[in-house]
């Protein structure tokens, strides 16, 4: 797409982005939406892959991933053994309605900061219960979970001139059991309802987190395995008006499918797999 309304694009801006903010800015990163549609409000594109950010650094506390991060350098990521949540990776790379190529430059920041209900990498940081670092155009920085960055369908809690920085992901989420589900109306389409439940190694605690059917994440947690029905109701709590609605799904199939599924993976876990 021609964004001809763009009159300046900062190629090299300072270490901290943002200091001069004005409203018509949009930061560029993969790009992979930014030029898929009009944009008519934009004056100016800040370039982050500039910075250089580092796309993954781990440590023995987690794994920090720069929000600048391609999908391809996350999914060829060689992560620890003991890491076995490190399966998701892959799992939510190949869940992009995109190809491959696309991985090339789509961002696993651009991704998130979308907020859309299909995204991937949202649902893979929720799972692993992620935080992340927001810089504002002020200088201050915060850390939120990343459950309460998306607020409904493509919309978060950025403040204008605001920006991700990086995803951090604990250690002790990397080395929990996981099972998912993912629901597609085709083979390689967008993600009806995207599940995953995790499990401490030695405990019977479930964290099941539920994407993709919802305008806004929802996590479930409990501290023992509940039996069937319980999981089934605490999915019943769920409002109403939480459940999405577009051409992959009505509300009352993403539900059904989210009941379906969950107990598909409380069954996993309980009976010790997948990994």
């Amino acid at each position: 797409m021609d964004l001809n309304t763009i009159t300046e694009v900062i190629r090299r801006p300072p270490d901290r982005p943002g200091v001069d903010w004005r409203e018509g800015d949009a930061w560029l990163a993969g790009g992979t939406w930014l030029f898929s549609a009009e944009q008519p409000g934009l004056r100016r594109l800040i370039d982050l892959t500039a910075l250089r950010w580092d796309p993954l650094v781990p440590s023995d506390t987690g794994l920090q991933i720069g929000a600048t991060c391609t999908i391809r350098d996350l999914y060829a990521f060689a992560l620890p053994a003991d890491w076995i949540a490190g399966t998701l990776f892959a799992t939510s790379c190949e869940a992009f309605l995109s190809s491959f190529k696309v991985w090339n430059a789509a961002t696993v920041g651009g991704n998130i900061c979308m907020s859309l209900p299909a995204g991937p990498m949202i649902t893979l940081t929720i799972a692993l219960e992620a935080q992340y670092e927001l810089w504002a155009s002020d200088g201050s920085v915060r850390i939120v979970d990343a459950l309460d960055f998306v607020t409904g369908n493509n919309r978060n809690i950025l403040a204008p001139g605001e920006i991700l920085r990086r995803i951090e992901i604990p250690a002790h989420a990397l080395i929990k059991r996981t099972a998912h589900r993912r629901f597609t109306l085709t083979r390689l389409g967008r993600s009806t309802v995207f599940l995953i439940g995790t499990q401490t190694p030695g405990m019977s605690d479930l964290l099941l987190t539920v994407t993709a059917g919802t305008t806004r994440p929802v996590r479930i947690a409990f501290d023992t395995m509940p039996d069937a029905r319980t999981l089934q109701e605490s999915i019943d709590v769920i409002p109403a008006d939480v459940w999405f609605a577009d051409p992959n799904g009505t509300p009352d199939h993403r539900r059904h499918l989210t009941k379906y599924f969950a107990e598909e993976i409380r069954r996993d876990l309980v009976a010790g797999g997948p990994a």
